[in-house]
């Protein structure tokens, strides 16, 4: 019976020493900020966005992160995005993808950046490095490089700003061959 009795003893020590007052204070503390740790941490993520009941936006992406704690919170997709933008009969109207997103979630303005290719419903493509999204304004902007390829052209510029369907746009330095139609055409 002794011999149970030291084990039990040991056993009962050696817990309470496995958890020391200094490891259990370190736990403690890297769970203190909470900006830094994201309240959703998703792999191989797709999601639909509603307005008003209605379907908005589907989201594809390999990680999702949430910081609702950060200021300002915000999404961030570190391995890329893909976004499909929806009518009101469900029909694909948009598409976005990029290598990397981040969504504040206080102001609402996206930033896609690396490889960013968008199609409109017009099937005209814009390729570029860095693309805002400012939801509220219902814009998008860039300052960078931009190619768009559209059935018989392509034009080259530097910054754009276009309206949240991307069919109606400026180029700030545009180059590149545009057609211009004769009046016989």
């Amino acid at each position: 019976m002794p011999r149970k009795t030291n084990i039990a003893a040991i056993a009962v020590i050696l817990l309470l020493s496995a958890c020391s007052p200094r490891e259990a204070k370190l736990r403690t503390s890297a769970v203190q900020d909470r900006s830094l740790i994201p309240v959703l941490n998703s792999d191989e993520v797709t999601t639909l966005i509603s307005d008003s009941g209605i379907t908005r936006y589907r989201i594809t992406s390999s990680k999702w992160l949430i910081f609702d704690k950060a200021q300002p919170p915000y999404w961030e997709f570190p391995k890329g995005i893909y976004l499909e933008k929806f009518n009101d009969s469900l029909a694909i109207e948009e598409t976005i993808k990029a290598d990397y997103a981040y969504y504040n979630d206080e102001t609402h303005l996206w930033q896609l950046k690396g490889n960013v290719h968008a199609v409109n419903n017009k099937g005209e493509q814009f390729d570029t490095p860095e693309l805002y999204w400012s939801q509220d304004a219902e814009r998008l902007y860039s300052d960078s490089n931009i190619v768009i390829t559209k059935e018989k052209s392509i034009i080259y510029g530097v910054g754009f700003t276009a309206n949240q369907t991307m069919t109606n746009y400026t180029i700030h330095h545009p180059t590149g061959v545009i057609p211009i139609k004769s009046d016989d055409e």
